[in-house]
C-alpha cells in the first residue's frame, strides 16, 4: 500500500479584511509533504509563510481549499478537535520560543506529554533535556536561561512527545549567529534520529539548502 502525505494542501487561499477592501495573503496553494521529509518554506517578508505555517498548524482556518493532515481534513474538525490532532501529531519550535514563564524548563518540556495523559513525562522530559545539554538546569525557569538555552528547551518539547510532524516558524529568528548555527545543527539531528517529518519557515537561504526540498512563496502564490 502506498505511503500517504503527512500534509496534502489543494489549492490552498487565505484572504482577510483589511478596512473593508479583501487582503489576499496566500491564494491557490498545493502541494504534499511526505513522512520524513524536511522542507523549507521562504520568501519575502510579509509572503504569507508564516500565515501558511497557521494554516497548516490548524491555528487558523483558510478561505479557500484544503489541509488534510495524516490523511485528515481540517475542514471537517471544529477548534477543539483541531487542537486534538495539534497534539496528537504535531511539535513546534517559534521564533520567541513561547515557554511558559511560570514553569522550569523540565515543567515546559513535561507539559505536552502530560496533556497527552503520558504517565512518564518527568522521567521522559528530562531525558529529552539532556539529549540537547540542558540536563544540569532542569530546575531553571527561562528568565534564567540564555536565548539558545530556551530555543533548546522548546526543541526538546516539541520532539518529546515523538510526533509526526514538526513545524518550526524562524527558530533561529532571535538568536545570534554563532547560537543560531548551534540550534539548527541541534534541530535537524534531533530530526534525522527521530525521522520526524519537519516543515521550517525560514529568510536564511543556508539554512532551506540544508533542507531536502525548498518551497518558495512570492506574493501569496508558490513561485516555479
Amino acid at each position: 500500500m502506498a505511503e500517504k502525505p503527512v500534509v496534502d494542501v489543494t489549492g490552498l487561499g487565505k484572504t482577510v479584511d483589511n478596512g473593508g477592501e479583501p487582503l489576499t495573503i496566500l491564494q491557490d496553494i498545493s502541494f504534499a509533504v511526505m513522512p520524513g521529509e524536511t522542507v523549507a518554506i521562504v520568501g519575502a517578508s510579509g509572503s504569507g509563510k508564516s500565515t501558511l505555517l497557521g494554516l497548516l498548524a490548524g491555528l487558523d482556518v483558510p478561505s479557500a481549499g484544503e489541509i488534510r493532515l495524516d490523511g485528515l481534513s481540517l475542514a471537517t474538525l471544529d477548534e477543539d478537535a483541531r487542537a486534538v490532532q495539534r497534539g496528537r501529531l504535531l511539535g513546534f519550535v517559534f521564533q520567541s520560543f513561547q515557554l511558559l514563564p511560570s514553569l522550569t524548563a523540565l515543567e515546559n518540556v513535561m507539559l505536552p506529554l502530560e496533556l497527552a495523559g503520558n504517565k512518564a513525562a518527568a522521567r521522559i522530559a528530562g531525558d529529552w533535556l539532556e539529549r540537547v545539554g540542558l540536563g544540569h538546569r532542569l530546575k531553571h525557569y527561562p528568565k534564567h536561561l540564555s536565548g539558545g538555552e530556551q530555543q533548546r528547551v522548546a526543541l526538546a518539547r516539541a520532539f518529546a512527545p515523538e510526533p509526526r510532524l514538526v513545524l518550526a516558524d524562524e527558530p533561529t529568528g532571535n538568536l545570534d549567529a554563532a547560537t543560531g548555527a548551534q540550534v539548527i545543527e541541534m534541530m535537524f539531528d534531533l530530526n534525522a534520529k527521530q525521522g520526524t517529518t519537519l516543515i521550517l519557515v525560514t529568510h536564511d537561504e543556508a539554512i532551506a539548502a540544508r533542507c531536502g526540498r525548498v518551497l518558495r512563496i512570492q506574493s501569496g502564490r508558490l513561485a516555479g
